[in-house]
């Protein structure tokens, strides 16, 4: 077991009414939760301490995907072996999943973490800002509904009038969302992040490698959790990305989940999300003269009506249609990639039927 630095409780780690019926079927002394994960090992924590821990094979062997292993956030049975060592046998039924598109595979989708109430959604005020970047972050949280909260960092990096041209542009393209802005440099904002954090609430931090998640994170949690370097003043980057995803319960209450910067946050399955994120378009959609219209290039679309009249933005709806695509075709792929899986099933049964 390692060093526990205080005692917790299940529920300052999270625990809430949707897991007690888990609870009550493994025992209270076998529950716990998975605080960090790293190439199929994982570390695990209750409120004996925290375990260095695997899959125990029945449930490695029953995986159909990645979707069937354990993520940083979710509840799992554990049992205790010397050395502070752990067997993970069930995963509880996810509350919810934060997911993208898995890099590389068509129609497969990776969870990012599990069991969260709200995503701190980061992005950098220097040369890599991208509005895009966070509606496309925004999606994939209202798609596993997940509350949002938009950081806009590094803010000493600019002046005032460039902040507040930056602060209008996020509330025109993306009204209702809260947006806090943040300086780790000279403390802006970490005060107004801190009170956002309520007791026994997990967080999950999004973002691209450099804008300064980790950073965030080591400032809420008063320690140095990851090392982190300043910024380059070639580059404007931050020099320190997070290698694996892991969740810091803070001493104050709330639970934060760091994860490594995405190059990519490919849309999977995300009607709902894309619906959430993009609520001007999708309300004018219901007017649109056919009921399956695309915005592309239909007679009667509302939407393309409010693109010429400039009621909404080209940047928007390009987005908009952007994600929509990937949408589309996350779905074919995913269909083919289950056609093709049961035609293998099919084939393997043939084989075994012919031989026996």
């Amino acid at each position: 077991m390692t060093d526990k630095k205080y005692i917790i409780s299940l529920e300052s780690l999270g625990f809430g009414p949707e897991f007690e019926v888990f609870k009550a079927e493994i025992g209270e002394q076998n529950l716990a939760r998975v605080i960090a994960e790293h190439k199929e090992r994982y570390i695990v924590k209750n409120e004996n301490g925290e375990y260095i821990a695997e899959v125990i094979g029945n449930l490695r062997f029953s995986a159909h995907s990645r979707f069937d292993f354990p993520s940083v956030g979710d509840w799992v049975s554990i049992s205790v072996y010397e050395g502070g060592k752990a067997f993970i046998h069930r995963i509880a039924n996810r509350k919810n999943a934060l997911k993208r598109q898995a890099v590389g595979k068509d129609g497969e989708e990776q969870i990012i973490a599990a069991n969260i109430n709200y995503a701190f959604v980061v992005e950098a005020v220097n040369r890599d800002f991208n509005i895009n970047r966070f509606q496309r972050f925004l999606t994939i949280c209202y798609e596993a509904d997940i509350e949002p909260i938009l950081i806009l960092n590094k803010i000493d990096l600019i002046g005032k009038d460039k902040l507040s041209e930056l602060s209008k542009l996020i509330s025109s393209r993306i009204p209702n969302v809260d947006l806090i802005t943040t300086s780790c440099y000279d403390s802006s904002g970490i005060s107004a992040l801190r009170e956002a954090i309520q007791i026994g609430k997990t967080y999950c931090f999004l973002g691209s490698s450099g804008v300064g998640k980790s950073t965030l994170v080591n400032r809420l949690s008063g320690a140095v959790m990851m090392q982190t370097n300043s910024v380059s003043e070639t580059s404007d980057r931050g020099k320190h990305t997070t290698s694996h995803r892991h969740l810091v319960v803070l001493k104050e209450g709330g639970l934060l989940i760091d994860n490594p910067g995405m190059r990519e946050v490919g849309i999977a399955n995300a009607q709902m999300g894309l619906e959430s994120s993009f609520q001007h378009i999708t309300r004018l959609s219901e007017t649109c003269h056919f009921k399956d219209c695309a915005h592309r290039h239909e007679k009667g679309c509302a939407v393309l009506k409010a693109l010429e009249n400039g009621e909404i933005g080209k940047d928007n709806y390009q987005n908009y249609l952007k994600m929509q695509r990937e949408t589309e075709h996350f779905e074919a792929s995913e269909l083919d990639r289950k056609q093709k899986g049961k035609k293998l099933s099919k084939l393997i049964k043939h084989v075994n039927n012919r031989r026996t």
